[in-house]
């Protein structure tokens, strides 16, 4: 518990202080280029934390997983390496079968704190830019080059799509 809610104020302060650097940069004026970057920075140590992460889940997994394709690489990130991350598992995973994924978190754990209602929305793609990030550094080190986005709809759920590139 005590972790969780120390992760859940590490998140918050990272957020805080990206943003924080942006706006002291520009006199105290953000557009939408800044907060691109913003998010852009947050998915970069994301990406970083989600690679070295999912070197250590896959060793704490008792048997050596072994994937047979990207589905089972992804039912693998929804279960084990969420569990890992937020002590629970995805809600609902979707696929198209042509290289596309939902993942569907409906109480997610970082907007949770926000709100349960529609005034912090525009918020909130700030608050998953580093959980994005965490994913597609995951999915790098399995061996899958990927797209992750995230959009809320309600808080706190989201949803996170994840589209594997094709080479």
């Amino acid at each position: 518990m005590a972790d969780e809610v120390l992760f859940e104020f590490l998140h918050m302060e990272m957020v805080s202080h990206v943003y924080k650097l942006q706006q002291s940069s520009n006199k105290g004026e953000m557009d939408n280029k800044d907060r691109a970057t913003c998010v852009s920075i947050l998915e970069n140590m994301g990406f970083r934390v989600g690679q070295g992460l999912i070197e250590s889940c896959l060793r704490l997994t008792k048997d050596s997983p072994s994937f047979k394709d990207e589905l089972d690489v992804m039912k693998f990130i929804c279960k084990d390496f969420w569990t890992h991350l937020y002590d629970r598992q995805i809600d609902n995973l979707r696929t198209n079968h042509q290289g596309t994924y939902v993942l569907q978190d409906n109480r997610f754990t970082l907007l949770t704190q926000l709100s349960s209602g529609k005034q912090y929305m525009e918020d909130a793609p700030k608050y998953l830019a580093y959980s994005c990030g965490m994913v597609r550094g995951a999915l790098c080190n399995l061996g899958l080059d990927s797209v992750v986005t995230a959009e809320v709809s309600l808080m706190p759920s989201c949803k996170f799509q994840v589209v594997i590139q094709k080479l």
